[in-house]
């Protein structure tokens, strides 16, 4: 998974054909429940570029995209967004793995 490196390459990134940010933190322990499966979902998902988020680092670019909660995933296809699953809850493989597929093609 890639990690953000500006708030201007999230500009580039959300113009992809497919991006899914995750944002995240790294004193946050439910995302760190996910980060070990994290590699098997993009192997799932091989057509979608997957973006780390550090939300400490990019704590203005979550408020814009109203993310309150972590870990929470956001949905981009050629600049728009196309879905989020966004709370404070814990979440599993399966539920990350039937946002993603349920995401408009």
């Amino acid at each position: 998974m890639k990690n953000l490196r500006s708030t201007e390459e999230f500009q580039e990134l959300v113009k992809e054909p497919l991006a899914i940010f995750m944002f995240t933190a790294a004193w946050c322990p439910d995302c760190r429940v996910i980060d070990p499966i994290m590699p098997e979902i993009e192997k799932i998902f091989p057509d979608l570029a997957f973006v780390s988020v550090d939300r400490d680092q990019f704590i203005d670019l979550c408020i814009e995209q109203d993310v309150y909660g972590i870990p929470s995933f956001l949905a981009y296809a050629n600049g728009q967004e196309t879905g989020r699953f966004v709370s404070k809850d814990r979440k599993t493989q399966t539920e990350i793995e039937e946002f993603i597929s349920n995401l408009p093609k």
